[in-house]
């Protein structure tokens, strides 16, 4: 025998021994030697023994690239293998412009996907999938010393592949009728469709959108861009983006691929066209983003008509403590607006020279900053300038108001309190928080996937 076969053999051996030590000690780590649950385990996960069990429970997956469980999770029908050279092409994005190279999606039992770990290991730039639907001989040779024992395996294995049954739909998935005729009244003019999902397409998706957010080189195109400089890498941009969470905290429980992604699944935006409006500029060359505020023409009515209310000499009854806090809400939800069009500037503006806004307002205003500068998002996380952004506000307010009216501690005081409450700010708070916890959980899971491939 060629020692470049015996060589071979060796070493797919070796390496279906590391996959299973990993695994044992995995398992094993908190038990002693002399525990039986430990005897177990190094019987359960002898070569031979687990090989056996796993040509058994493979029947309980199946490798596909359209998939049920995403339309809902209970339902019960059909999954699909249809590889991309297979599909008609045409102009729209499909599953048919896949590389070659795709990842094919697993479901099935997630008790059993250990199993197709394992046929994901590689061997000399092939996975053991790909060898065992080749029918390699040295893959069956490292299998077993029995001929008829690894031919059975083989067998099995390979068999991950092939549907399972009849096709079939489900109570639980959607269904819709596709008019191929004419005749809209005519019932033979239609087709009934079963969609599912192209969980491989999505998956594909999902690591291209994540490469052109998160990865160092688009980092450093955006930053090109911000600094007028020229780069050879294009930025991608995809504005109002949406995440689909399935699976909950199970993910593994919807498919493999889904898992991987920690059940996170990108939906891009469908929104109709908007009218285009005047280009909200960088707030450059004011100390204070309150500056530029108050000179917008609806700030400059509600503060008149505050400082005539006031000057009026009202009665200190109900009804001028509400006018005086609808007129304050006015004035907030102005500000929400304002700093909302601000917001949606190209991230990264307050981090140039021109910008002399203090920090806190430059948390509050350049949000998406901290998406590339990781100095700026630790800075943003660890101060709390929600509330130095209430401090300022009832600073301006208070000196707005100033030179026509004695305001101090007192109103400060109130409209700290007024903005504290206000349902809009505390939106707009909101909205911020959950979108640092989603950047966050995104770049996790982004930087998992490239530790687990």
């Amino acid at each position: 025998m060629p020692d470049s076969y015996s060589n071979g053999l060796s070493n797919i051996r070796n390496l279906i021994d590391l996959f299973l030590n990993e695994r044992f000690d995995a398992k094993a780590e908190k038990l002693a030697p002399d525990d039986l649950k430990y005897q177990a385990l190094v019987e359960q996960f002898q070569r031979g023994n687990w090989l056996n069990d796993a040509a058994r429970r493979v029947s309980q997956l199946q490798v596909v690239t359209h998939s049920l469980k995403p339309i809902h999770p209970d339902a019960k029908g059909s999954n699909l293998y249809v590889p991309p050279e297979s599909l008609a092409t045409h102009k729209a994005v499909g599953s048919h412009v896949l590389p070659t190279d795709f990842d094919g999606d697993v479901v099935g039992n997630a008790a059993a996907l250990d199993v197709y770990k394992f046929l994901k290991l590689e061997y000399e730039g092939k996975s053991l999938l790909e060898r065992v639907l080749e029918e390699d001989a040295e893959l069956a040779r490292a299998l077993s010393d029995n001929a008829e024992q690894s031919q059975a395996w083989m067998k099995a294995f390979s068999g991950i592949t092939e549907p399972r049954g009849e096709h079939a739909s489900h109570t639980l998935a959607k269904q819709m009728y596709w008019l191929t005729g004419e005749d809209a009244v005519d019932n033979d003019d239609f087709h009934l469709l079963a969609p599912l999902y192209a969980t491989s397409l999505a998956h594909h998706v999902f690591q291209t959108i994540n490469h052109d957010r998160f990865s160092d080189v688009a980092k450093e195109a955006r930053k090109a861009k911000r600094e007028e400089r020229l780069s050879e890498q294009e930025v991608h941009a995809y504005p109002d983006i949406a995440t689909q969470k399935m699976g909950g905290t199970k993910p593994q429980n919807i498919s493999q691929l889904n898992s991987e992604r920690g059940g996170n699944n990108y939906l891009l935006a469908s929104l109709p066209p908007q009218w285009e409006k005047r280009e909200t500029s960088p707030p450059y060359g004011v100390i204070s983003i309150f500056e530029r505020f108050e000179r917008l023409g609806s700030v400059r009515r509600l503060l008149s008509h505050l400082s005539w209310f006031l000057n009026s000499d009202p009665s200190p009854n109900l009804h001028t403590r509400s006018k005086i806090d609808w007129i304050n809400s006015s004035l907030i939800d102005e500000m929400v607006l304002f700093a909302a069009r601000i917001q949606e500037i190209e991230p990264g503006w307050s981090a140039r020279e021109q910008c002399l806004l203090p920090d806190s307002e430059a948390f509050w205003l350049d949000p998406g900053r901290a998406q590339d500068d990781s100095h700026f998002h630790e800075g943003r996380k660890n101060t709390d300038w929600p509330n130095e952004i209430i401090n300022r506000f009832a600073n301006w307010l208070n000196a707005a108001l100033g030179h026509r009216l004695p305001v101090g501690d007192v109103e400060f005081h109130h409209w700290k309190q007024e903005l504290r409450q206000n349902a809009s700010y505390q939106r707009q708070l909101d909205r911020d928080r959950r979108w640092v916890t989603s950047l966050e959980k995104e770049l996790s899971d982004w930087l998992k996937g490239l530790e687990d491939a």
